[in-house]
């Protein structure tokens, strides 16, 4: 099922400034937050929506990439791009910007002024993901081994003493207004609930250890150089009860040994022979799925660009491929035999061989324009 575009979700338009974005998020989701609709399955549907949208929209650099690519940018991985949000995620990441929309200001039994425990999140891990043009064209799955902390066998956990469970410490102060509650992270358990109480001699303060895991990405066609994609909850664990980080991974595209590529669009320079400029013949040529043949029509001029329409890279969005243009360029010798130079001394003056450019014969500015239109 097609997913729905972002701006549409929370009712706004593409240029919407920040500020209009928080606020339409926090509208949508107070509208169909769990707690005024109760067993709702379509209103919790809604609200994970509304965030899935928020977690793109209100990040500069997410959004830049979501305008360009749309929901393409965020595949080949889970979290919020990939169709695996949950309410802890939520909860967990946006519950300030409610403010005292819900009793103490925040989500009941997650935290945010409640009075409920808060979910710590691990911490995210960053790759680099080398790809070929022909990867790059197709779509790959990759199995890289990522190190990542996860809880060490043997860890358990007590309630914090100091906030009881709740991860929140609150303070009565009284002022010239009256008396003033506040409720601040608490500083002893980070604001987890829990502290460790034993813990194997091989894993840190936290209870986690370092381990070694092959984690599988899929990445999607028509990735470009610089993109990131989201693994959900394959970063650093969690100590106790919390959420696993992410894995982000960055694509590097490398440099093709004969194709340049232009966005969806691939670029080849073909050499050829002044005597197969003048005769034609057809040559054999690389693209992103294999070798083609391709013919060359007798007095064929350099500077011709011959266009093999679907054979470039699939669009990210999804809109068909782009073209290979293929370069001509007629191979001047630049050292003849007496034979040959007396040869082409008795050409000089043949009409044959006098430049006689006609109106299909576009200038190289007219080429270049009609390249990039």
């Amino acid at each position: 099922m097609a997913k729905r575009d972002y701006y549409e979700i929370l009712g706004i338009s593409k240029g919407a400034t920040a500020e209009e974005i928080k606020k339409a998020y926090r509208k949508m989701a107070i509208k169909y937050h769990p707690d005024k609709n109760p067993d709702d399955k379509e209103a919790e549907a809604k609200f994970k929506e509304a965030a899935e949208a928020y977690e793109v929209l209100s990040n500069a650099d997410k959004k830049a990439r979501y305008d360009q690519y749309g929901h393409q940018a965020f595949e080949g991985g889970g979290g919020f791009g990939g169709h695996s949000m949950n309410m802890d995620d939520i909860f967990s990441q946006f519950g300030d910007i409610f403010g005292g929309a819900f009793g103490g200001g925040g989500f009941s039994g997650f935290g945010g002024g409640g009075g409920g425990q808060r979910r710590v999140k691990g911490s995210n891990l960053r790759i680099r993901v080398k790809l070929t043009l022909e990867e790059v064209a197709n779509g790959v799955e990759k199995k890289i081994k990522v190190r990542r902390k996860i809880q060490a066998k043997g860890t358990t956990y007590k309630t914090c003493s100091t906030c009881h469970g709740s991860g929140q410490v609150t303070r009565i102060t009284n002022t010239i207004l009256g008396r003033m509650q506040t409720a601040t992270t608490c500083n002893m358990c980070g604001g987890a609930g829990h502290i460790i109480d034993k813990k194997p001699a091989d894993a840190d303060a936290q209870g986690l250890k370092v381990a070694e895991e092959t984690v599988s990405i899929k990445i999607p066609a028509g990735v470009v150089d610089g993109m990131q994609l989201k693994v959900a909850g394959k970063g650093n664990d969690a100590p106790g009860n919390g959420i696993a980080g992410d894995l982000l991974v960055a694509i590097e595209e490398e440099p093709h040994q004969t194709l340049q590529r232009e966005g969806d669009n691939l670029h080849y320079d073909l050499y050829v022979s002044l005597p197969d400029a003048i005769l034609g013949n057809s040559k054999e040529i690389d693209t992103v799925t294999g070798k083609v043949r391709i013919k060359i029509e007798p007095g064929v001029q350099s500077g011709k660009i011959l266009r093999l329409r679907g054979k470039g890279i699939p669009s990210i969005n999804g809109y068909g491929k782009g073209d290979l243009l293929v370069h001509v360029n007629v191979w001047t010798p630049k050292t003849l035999s007496k034979q040959q130079k007396d040869f082409f001394e008795s050409m000089r003056e043949d009409e044959h061989f006098t430049p006689k450019p006609e109106s299909t014969d576009k200038s190289f500015f007219e080429k270049v324009k009609d390249m990039f239109s």
